[in-house]
């Protein structure tokens, strides 16, 4: 049976949808539509029990970016220091993502567009319902990242902020009691489209069949 899509093309989005932050465009603004066609493609994404509790609160103010560019400084600095520390000194693809970490601490205000997803709803402590509640997110998250490279928009996945989340909840108008900040997502056109796949190890080496730790 025929494959419904062109598989070359959906394999391509997925293998090179990367993490980007340096080859974010500083300079070129981001219409909101096009920002609201990806949050119409997101809203496609499976939920929890169907809740569709999901939000976008989408931040383009230049002083809002900057105070939650600086939120995001203060839980990073330290964060990214300890990890470089860690990183062996042959791994220099590790070494290159946290510098472009560091990179993003010292440009996210400049970045033209931050999306926060939020729910509404708070998460519980149990594992199952932890795992249901933000399952109900991030399968929306992917699919907006997914979106937005289709379009040669650019975006990171951080969480960063959310060490200072009620503070972010109060420049953004968000009532902490009733909502979730799950995560930051710079936003803007890239420079250039030419994003390949990274390293991975083999997928043998990472799937178990039947029981944990058996190959196949």
């Amino acid at each position: 049976m025929d494959a419904p899509f062109d598989l070359a093309e959906t394999d391509r989005l997925l293998r090179t949808t990367r993490a980007v932050r340096r080859r974010l465009d500083l300079a070129r603004p981001v219409p909101r539509e096009l920002i609201l066609d990806c949050v119409r493609l997101a809203q496609q994404a499976p939920t929890g029990s169907n809740a569709q509790g999901w939000r976008w609160l989408v931040v383009d103010d230049a002083a809002t970016r900057r105070g939650l560019a600086e939120l995001y400084r203060r839980a990073a600095e330290a964060y990214l220091a300890q990890a470089r520390a860690r990183v062996p000194a042959a791994d220099a693809q590790t070494g290159r993502v946290y510098d472009s970490a560091g990179w993003l601490v010292e440009h996210l205000a400049e970045v033209p567009v931050h999306v926060i997803p939020c729910l509404v709803g708070k998460p519980l402590a149990a594992n199952v319902v932890a795992a249901s509640f933000y399952g109900s997110i991030f399968p929306a998250v992917w699919s907006f990242q997914l979106a937005l490279r289709s379009r040669g928009l650019g975006s990171a996945l951080t969480t960063l902020h959310l060490v200072h989340e009620a503070e972010a909840a109060a420049l953004l108008g968000i009532d902490p009691e009733r909502v979730t900040q799950c995560a930051l997502l710079p936003v803007a056109f890239t420079t250039g489209s030419d994003f390949r796949p990274a390293e991975r190890g083999p997928a043998e080496a990472i799937t178990f069949w039947n029981r944990w730790g058996q190959g196949s």
